[in-house]
């Protein structure tokens, strides 16, 4: 986040909050608790992909590719972060991208939640809906492969969240309190 955030909080706007990671570690569901919370906009990327297109994710990566989602979902991801006093959840593929990583973490609180290989299987199930899962031969190999290639943009988050274990309630309570601790390590900025 940039110094100009404590002066989106003292103008009445606030940031986004940016939350990314790994399918199935809990985005959307904590992002909207964190919005009811926060009084903010919840925006979930995907859904925002959707409306655009006027087709589901699994469609526009039948029709286009993934390469074709993801310049819809860059676009869509511009739009949300132009909005402030919001929630956004990305998708697992959003933040590997490094101009979208660098757009998230100039405008916004970016949260990385993270959930063991094992337990994205669990929660995903045998029949996902992810595009990059089902019918895949081995939904586990290519779920390693996916997080061993996507860590290093999960790393360079403001904060980070393992999920695993945890309520998303709490989990929601620790991207606050996350939130509070980087908004107070920020300067303050410059008066007129």
């Amino acid at each position: 986040m940039t110094q100009d955030s404590n002066t989106f909080t003292q103008t009445g706007t606030r940031p986004p909050i940016v939350l990314i990671g790994f399918m199935a570690t809990g985005k959307s569901t904590v992002g909207r608790l964190l919005a009811a919370r926060t009084g903010r906009t919840f925006v979930d990327l995907d859904a925002a992909v959707e409306a655009a297109a006027g087709t589901t994710v699994a469609e526009i990566f039948r029709e286009r590719g993934e390469a074709g989602f993801r310049e819809l979902e860059s676009a869509a991801l511009t739009r949300a972060l132009a909005q402030p006093n919001t929630v956004i959840a990305t998708g697992g593929g959003a933040a590997c991208r490094d101009d979208n990583l660098k757009a998230m973490l100039a405008a916004g609180f970016v949260v990385a939640l993270s959930a063991s290989p094992e337990e994205v299987l669990k929660r995903v199930g045998p029949v996902s809906g992810r595009p990059l899962l089902d019918g895949a031969a081995d939904p586990a190999a290519v779920a390693l492969r996916l997080l061993a290639a996507r860590e290093p943009f999960y790393a360079r988050a403001h904060a980070r969240l393992d999920t695993v274990g945890r309520s998303p309630e709490s989990v929601a309570e620790a991207v606050l309190g996350a939130l509070a601790a980087h908004d107070r390590d920020l300067p303050e900025p410059t008066r007129p």
